[in-house]
């Protein structure tokens, strides 16, 4: 097994590019299959003197490991595109490495990228990180998504043929619609206005429908002080004004054309309603342009399919 040190160079390479040593450690990581790198500030090479690829993710788990793994590592040796150097892979084995890996659950949020990815017809194998079991606290998962939080994303065919891992909805729904250049208009302007509502649920409805639901059905509806509850109840009544105005003569929030800004604001209401128990409580019989639209959403055949996966 061979190493690249990048905090102590070997003797016949004064110009500082870093090359391999003989590994002196008898434990390494669990992901490394053939090789390993020792990550220090420095140039990574391999043998053959080709750059190895610095995998962000992979140096966050290393480095959560360090103790037990005598230092940083970053495994090489694997084609560019394989989903082998991402240590999520050991925990979640890929049985189609060559598709998007999508590593989620059916809550509000990790919904928006597989019905996001059933309406772009791309193919992807999903993975379910289980809250029960806290998947989402591994060492494997947060090597993904530092926040461990659901959902997150691998896409072997990333930006100039490269592995991408993603996590954030939003950024996943923004990449996958840049990608196959669909569910978001190419035209500035548009595009942008677009932008702005996926923002506003990002921002305030994801927010503020996740407190309702504590208040009302977890842990908060226990307090007797019901203020906390009112207060989030309120301004979730004056989101949903916002929306109900917005809809007002649109089919969906962009007009006429399904968007991003739908995939991500519509899960959240339907989990206010129905998983919440919440509709009452917010008087949802007050917009109906956003039970029209809540309606017209939940009918779509990418949808239906969406909303249960992984499952």
């Amino acid at each position: 097994m061979r190493q690249v040190k990048a905090d102590k160079p070997g003797p016949s390479h004064a110009d500082g590019v870093l090359r391999c040593v003989p590994c002196r450690y008898s434990e390494v990581p669990p992901f490394t299959v053939r090789a390993h790198v020792r990550v220090r500030l420095g140039t990574l090479v391999r043998p053959c003197g080709t750059l190895a690829r610095q995998c962000c993710a992979m140096m966050t788990y290393a480095r959560r490991q360090a103790g037990g793994y005598h230092g940083d590592f970053l495994p090489w040796g694997f084609p560019m595109n394989s989903l082998a150097a991402f240590p999520i892979n050991s925990k979640w084995p890929a049985q189609h490495p060559e598709r998007l890996q999508l590593y989620s659950l059916p809550t509000p949020n990790g919904v928006k990228v597989s019905i996001m990815l059933e309406e772009l017809g791309l193919p992807y194998e999903a993975h379910k990180v289980s809250f029960d079991t806290q998947d989402q606290l591994s060492p494997e998962f947060m090597s993904l998504n530092p926040n461990n939080k659901i959902p997150a994303i691998i896409d072997p065919n990333g930006p100039s043929g490269q592995p991408l891992a993603l996590f954030e909805s939003g950024a996943i729904l923004i990449y996958l619609a840049e990608k196959t250049s669909q569910l978001l208009s190419e035209d500035p302007a548009t595009r942008y206005e677009t932008l702005q509502w996926l923002m506003f649920q990002m921002a305030g409805i994801g927010p503020m429908f996740g407190q309702v639901g504590f208040f009302n059905k977890f842990a908060g509806k226990a307090y007797e002080d019901k203020r906390p509850r009112d207060r989030y109840v309120a301004e979730s009544r004056r989101l949903l004004a916002v929306l109900e105005k917005r809809l007002l003569g649109r089919t969906w929030i962009m007009g006429d054309d399904y968007s991003i800004a739908d995939i991500a604001t519509f899960p959240w209401i339907r989990n206010l309603i129905g998983f919440y128990e919440a509709g009452d409580l917010v008087g949802i019989a007050d917009f109906p342009n956003v039970l029209r639209a809540l309606d017209g959403f939940v009918a779509r055949p990418a949808v239906i399919r969406g909303l249960n996966i992984p499952s």
